[in-house]
């Protein structure tokens, strides 16, 4: 289970919490522009637009989970168990398997206009990575500056939703997540006001009682809820610091705390990762479950004319600062 979010400040900023019970030893990848992007059903892309993101590398091709191109363009994969039904090749159409849908959009898009454009003749198709790695169930949200999209293939066909929130989590589909914030219209910032009945003298006792009834539950409904009223209602300054500070902030409302969630066994879903890209910048945020600090990786101090992959491994231990 995941949540990915958008924020805006003086920049523009997109990412996600990875959660999950292993770890596939992903890590931050830049792709520069030369790299060759082999697809297995459409034709090759040798030159493209520089990708940042965090990824599995499997045979020097990125299984990229979340990532964001040059031009400021935002995309992840989030698990779609049950719902995710992917199409039949189709000879008309751009047959794109699921791992490649995010390199193909990001490759080749600048922003949301393009993606729609491009989208008119995509089919995403049940085509796994390798026999160790099947096709996993997913649907997407893609950002750019201005606006976000989702988009999901279920059985009724490929449907594309304009996401006005710029949140996506799990289950169930979009437009059920979005119908189902109706159930939430009452809560507020603000300290309520006595609707219960004019006949009792009702006073609030506590600050923050204005949210009361937002869903505190790690479920995906819960936590599209409760990430949609933090990130709708965040306030921050437009520094840099205060940007990454206030994101990681809204992300770790709906963070996954080891052993809240039972997996079988000894295994427990955990946040893996979050990260934050600054969008007009080209930097990727990330912090891990042991690591709290934040670590950047910044796109444009490489050398983005290459043809071949660039990886950070993830920085895991915990980095504490003793001040005396």
């Amino acid at each position: 289970m995941c949540t990915a979010i958008t924020y805006n400040t003086k920049n523009h900023y997109f990412g996600r919490n990875f959660d999950l019970e292993y770890s596939y030893k992903e890590t931050v990848t830049i792709t520069p522009r030369n790299y060759p992007f082999k697809f297995r059903k459409v034709k090759d892309i040798k030159q493209h637009y520089a990708l940042i993101g965090m990824a599995y590398v499997e045979d020097d091709y990125p299984l990229y989970y979340d990532a964001i191109n040059e031009k400021g363009l935002g995309m992840a994969g989030l698990n779609f168990p049950d719902n995710a039904v992917y199409a039949n090749l189709k000879n008309d159409k751009d047959n794109i398997a699921s791992f490649e849908f995010i390199p193909w959009v990001l490759s080749q898009c600048t922003n949301i206009n393009e993606v729609k454009k491009l989208l008119e003749n995509i089919n995403i198709v049940n085509i796994n990575f390798s026999d160790k790695l099947p096709a996993s169930p997913l649907h997407w949200i893609i950002s750019d500056n201005n606006s976000s999209i989702t988009v999901e293939i279920v059985k009724d066909g490929l449907k594309i939703y304009d996401n006005p929130v710029g949140v996506l989590t799990n289950n169930p589909t979009f437009d059920i997540h979005m119908f189902n914030l109706n159930n939430y219209m009452n809560l507020s910032i603000e300290s309520p006001n006595n609707n219960f009945s004019k006949q009792l003298n009702l006073t609030p006792y506590s600050r923050g009682m204005g949210a009361l009834g937002l869903p505190g539950d790690l479920s995906s409904a819960s936590r599209f809820v409760r990430a949609t009223f933090t990130k709708m209602n965040s306030l921050s300054g437009n520094s840099e610091s205060e940007s990454i500070s206030q994101f990681f902030h809204i992300l770790s409302s709906v963070e996954q705390q080891r052993g809240c969630v039972h997996m079988g066994k000894d295994k427990y879903e955990i946040t893996i990762y979050s990260s934050c890209c600054n969008m007009d910048k080209g930097i990727y945020y990330y912090t891990t479950y042991e690591n709290s600090q934040i670590t950047a990786i910044d796109m444009y101090k490489e050398d983005l004319d290459n043809t071949k992959l660039i990886n950070y491994n993830l920085i895991k231990d915990q980095q504490i600062f003793f001040q005396n």
